[in-house]
């Protein structure tokens, strides 16, 4: 069974940085592209960005274009998502999926596409 778990959520100010971390376990990492997602009160759980599972491909959302930065090691297991430039509208809970029906290079943006999802680390960006 496939595990997620996503840390280096927390409160920061606008303008700041935050690295998150999703390490996975139960199959082989390099076997699933990979997302993230975001969900703030009330609202919809939407995209942030994706990536392939090799990582020669990647996927981002307009509102996180030029600020936020996907990567992953898949010798570690592990995906990163570098935010800078944070506003208060980025506060969420983000949650990393995998797919794992993916062919080399493709991302996906939608929720549906993903089989297995991580618990979610908060991220609070105070004005």
């Amino acid at each position: 069974q496939v595990q997620l778990v996503e840390s280096g959520g927390g409160l920061v100010q606008a303008g700041g940085s935050l690295k998150l971390s999703c390490a996975a376990s139960g199959r082989t990492f390099s076997g699933a592209a990979m997302g993230w997602f975001r969900q703030a009160p009330g609202k919809e759980r939407e995209f942030v960005a994706a990536i392939s599972r090799g990582g020669a491909t990647t996927r981002y959302a307009d509102s996180v274009k030029g600020r936020f930065t996907i990567s992953r090691d898949n010798a570690r297991n592990t995906l990163y998502v570098q935010m800078n430039s944070l506003k208060p509208e980025d506060t969420a809970v983000y949650y990393c999926a995998a797919n794992y029906r993916s062919s080399s290079y493709q991302t996906y943006g939608s929720v549906r596409d993903y089989d297995y999802w991580g618990q979610g680390t908060q991220v609070t960006v105070s004005s």
